[in-house]
């Protein structure tokens, strides 16, 4: 329910910045447009005069419960507000019966949930019913990824729209409204005020609620970037090890080392030592992309993401997070191969629909006699003592045809052992055809 000061559109007189400067209309929403814009979906929403029932998704300070607010506004609903955190289940069926009153008068209700993630599965279903029958019109706000914390059926009756964080034109924007508000300019100069602005890492509120601080002070000079470091504490990133931001990060890590961006790859690795992740989860991952991205390409990709897992082990924070950057740096600027990762998806494969057959006699072992009067062992040569190095016999199950898994295609370290494979696929169809047997050549 909107108290007397928001009725009226007065704040009172010790309200923070950031309350006073809560926009009043749609349009005064800043770093919205793809939503809000003539041509955005919520504003067509408004216009045709029928709102839907929505989740709002963005990070902290992205104007979520204003833009509700203003909806409700604009649609003539009665906004209604719970938190998550703070409601059960007893507040919900108050709600909803508050609502179930308005809609026999006449009345539409929008119910603002925030931080709508945190009910549990069960109470999340709760909104199904009251959402089908019309009696209010839900508007959720998250932080998180909605796929993975919302119930499928809340979503299917709910359209999902995402907020950007803000940009740096959008923040000045911001600026500019608080300076009008307190008909005075921030004390600082062109480089602090830029500085403020990436401190704020597109969170309005958080933004305001600095600027506040900056305008009680009475500064001789303008604040320089290094007196404002030391006025306001650097904020922490924002950053969940458990939640999608992990993920989302992780995931830029992997692909810049794939797409050969070392310069990317550092920022990503810098991004999450930063936001607190655990040094070694990330040592594991370079280990992961050394075989998985790199493989026989530059076999010492292996060794370096290993011997960066020792080094951090051996040295901890901060200075082991330099290994880790350096093994980054090497994985990312060395050649790429999906060789071995594509091959041994491929023997995987060929193992689970042959799994019975056995090797073929001349390469099992003879320990007794019994297994040599089997013919275990029998004709088996070895090959370094060929005079090729290299005897040609066959050592796929009998039964089984030959089948190539791998096939490098000739980058970095592969091109030698490419050319060596070629050299041996040409032999062994030379034995076999003087065997009067054929052989599949290396593609």
């Amino acid at each position: 329910m909107t108290d007397l000061f928001e009725a009226s559109g007065i704040h009172p007189p010790d309200a923070p910045l950031a309350d006073r400067l809560r926009p009043r209309t749609l349009d005064e929403v800043v770093g919205q447009d793809h939503l809000l814009g003539e041509a955005g979906p919520i504003r067509r929403m408004v216009e045709a005069g029928r709102l839907g029932s929505m989740i709002l998704w963005g990070p902290p300070g992205t104007g979520k419960t204003t833009i509700a607010r203003l909806l409700a506004q604009a649609s003539g609903y009665q906004f209604q507000q719970i938190s998550a955190v703070f409601s059960g289940v007893a507040d919900l069926k108050k709600a909803f019966e508050a609502a179930r009153m308005r809609c026999a008068a006449g009345q539409s209700t929008l119910l603002f949930v925030d931080e709508i993630h945190r009910f549990n599965r069960a109470q999340q279903d709760g909104f199904l019913p009251f959402v089908e029958e019309g009696i209010v019109t839900l508007v959720g706000a998250t932080t998180e990824n909605p796929s993975f914390e919302l119930n499928g059926a809340l979503l299917s009756r709910s359209q999902v729209f995402v907020l950007k964080r803000l940009d740096d034109e959008a923040l000045n924007q911001l600026l500019i409204r608080a300076e009008a508000q307190e008909e005075k300019p921030l004390p600082l100069t062109p480089e602090a005020r830029q500085a403020l602005l990436a401190l704020a890492d597109g969170d309005g509120r958080y933004l305001l609620t600095l600027s506040e601080v900056l305008f009680g002070l009475e500064p001789a000079e303008p604040l320089d970037v290094q007196a404002l470091a030391g006025i306001l504490q650097k904020r922490a990133p924002a950053y969940d090890k458990s939640r999608e931001e992990h993920y989302n990060l992780i995931s830029a890590l992997h692909k810049s080392v794939r797409g050969s961006d070392p310069d990317a790859a550092l920022y990503w690795l810098a991004r999450m030592l930063n936001g607190g992740e655990d040094p070694l989860y990330l040592a594991r991952r370079i280990v992961r992309m050394a075989v998985e991205d790199i493989g026989e390409a530059d076999p010492l990709s292996l060794l370096v993401a290993n011997a960066a897992k020792d080094a951090y082990d051996f040295l901890g924070s901060p200075e082991g997070e330099l290994a880790l950057a350096q093994a980054v740096v090497h994985l990312a600027t060395a050649p790429k191969s999906v060789g071995v990762y594509e091959a041994f998806k491929a023997a995987k494969r060929a193992a689970a629909e042959t799994g019975s057959l056995m090797p073929p006699a001349h390469i099992r072992n003879p320990p007794t006699k019994l297994m040599k009067s089997l013919g275990y062992g029998k004709g088996y040569q070895y090959d370094p003592d060929t005079p090729e190095g290299f005897s040609g016999a066959n050592f796929f199950p009998d039964g089984m045809d030959r089948r190539t898994f791998y096939a490098p295609r000739g980058e970095g370290h592969e091109a030698k052992v490419r050319e060596r494979l070629e050299r041996w696929a040409a032999l062994r169809a030379k034995m076999q055809a003087d065997d009067g047997s054929s052989a599949e050549p290396l593609p």
